[in-house]
């Protein structure tokens, strides 16, 4: 699940790897969500994957573009994004679904314009660590 906004500078990082994801025709999944996850659950329902991976934008006082996987004990406790409900009531209603469910958080640089280069570059290694199943490397915030 690939959230944010396509307008919203450095947000629009979910939609961007979902559509990186689309072009590759692989064995991800990706849904742009835009910035309205809750209205994509029944896609999920449907699928009933064993990893669910939510990419978003999040702000964790890092260096743009730094990736890190969020602990779901941790997700209360900062601003993950702008969208519809809290990623923690998205999370607990999907793990009724999913047994495992990972939220990745690319630090934004800008909320507003184009996405930076830098939070582009890192979308871009994040991708290529989701097909070769490496999320082991990524640091947990």
């Amino acid at each position: 699940m690939c959230i944010g906004n396509r307008n919203g500078g450095d947000d629009a990082i979910g939609p961007y790897i979902a559509d990186k994801f689309k072009e590759k025709n692989g064995d991800v999944i990706a849904i742009d969500c835009g910035i309205a996850p809750e209205n994509y659950t029944a896609i999920v329902k449907r699928y009933m994957p064993k990893n669910l991976i939510i990419i978003d934008a999040v702000e964790m006082g890092l260096h743009a573009g730094e990736i890190r996987i969020v602990p779901k004990e941790r997700i209360g406790k900062m601003h993950i994004s702008t969208h519809g409900i809290p990623i923690s009531v998205l999370i607990n209603y999907l793990e009724q679904y999913v047994r495992n469910i990972i939220l990745i958080g690319i630090q934004p640089k800008r909320l507003s314009g184009e996405i930076s280069e830098k939070v582009k570059e890192n979308g871009d290694k994040l991708i290529k660590i989701i097909e070769y199943n490496n999320l082991k490397q990524l640091k947990r915030l």
